[in-house]
């Protein structure tokens, strides 16, 4: 780099992108003089998706500020909660976030997820046409500049992902609502409506059922619904309103 000298200095909670040398107070970075901060930051291995704000000599500045030398620049995270921009409040998760996807959309959250690994480019241009904020664990994918927004997960365990994504983005909780299949709205069906996915045990046992809009799956209180009334009391004594 033949450009200006700067110094920087990132949030504790951003160490995880950079460099070990760079976790622990100020250091120096040479730029090239034409790339932008943004860039510089993206360059040493931090997703723009994570930063609240730069602060140059005390002042917050754009991604798109051109460093000058000598400069002392604060890499801040981000605030939480985030508040993303137009409304409502949707999501898109990549192949990789299965469970988190099902545990949101029982949550009632609007959570659109692809089973199969369609590309870092499709997956990019699906949350700009969607307005969806993408969560992923691939920092390249987040750096996708057609990105609407975006959000690592941090955790590779489900319990943890999904504590981080409701502290982070607040959103509004409706359990019970959404298909945890598709995403489609449920509704109440009576017993002869999905009589056709019930077997005889589960027919006798249970009258009270829902069923998808989209894509016709039933549901009931059935083995495994302690386990996600678990879930849902969960998120609903940390996160409700």
């Amino acid at each position: 780099m033949n450009g200006p000298e700067i110094h920087i200095e990132f949030a504790p909670e951003l160490g995880l992108f950079v460099p070990h040398a760079r976790r622990a107070g100020v250091t120096a970075v040479g730029t090239d003089g034409s790339s932008t901060l943004g860039h510089v930051v993206e360059s040493l291995g931090v997703p723009l998706t994570e930063v609240g704000a730069l602060v140059v000599d005390g002042r917050e500045v754009p991604f798109s500020h051109l460093p000058a030398a000598d400069e002392s620049v604060r890499v801040r995270a981000v605030e939480r909660p985030q508040r993303v921009p137009g409304a409502p409040l949707r999501f898109l998760l990549d192949v990789h976030l299965g469970t988190l996807a099902r545990r949101m959309r029982l949550l009632g959250v609007d959570t659109a997820y692809e089973s199969t690994d369609i590309g870092d480019p499709a997956l990019a241009a699906r949350s700009a046409a969607e307005r969806r904020v993408l969560l992923s664990r691939d920092r390249g994918l987040l750096r996708r500049r057609e990105l609407w927004a975006g959000g690592f997960v941090y955790s590779t365990r489900p319990d943890d992902q999904l504590r981080d994504v409701l502290g982070r983005f607040a959103p509004e909780l409706k359990p019970w609502t959404r298909c945890t299949a598709c995403n489609g709205l449920l509704h109440r069906a009576t017993k002869e409506q999905v009589a056709d996915q019930l077997q005889s045990g589960t027919e006798r046992s249970y009258d009270v059922f829902a069923q998808c809009a989209e894509c016709g799956r039933a549901y009931w209180k059935g083995a495994h619904h302690d386990r996600l009334e678990t879930v849902v009391e969960r998120a609903l004594a940390e996160f409700g309103t």
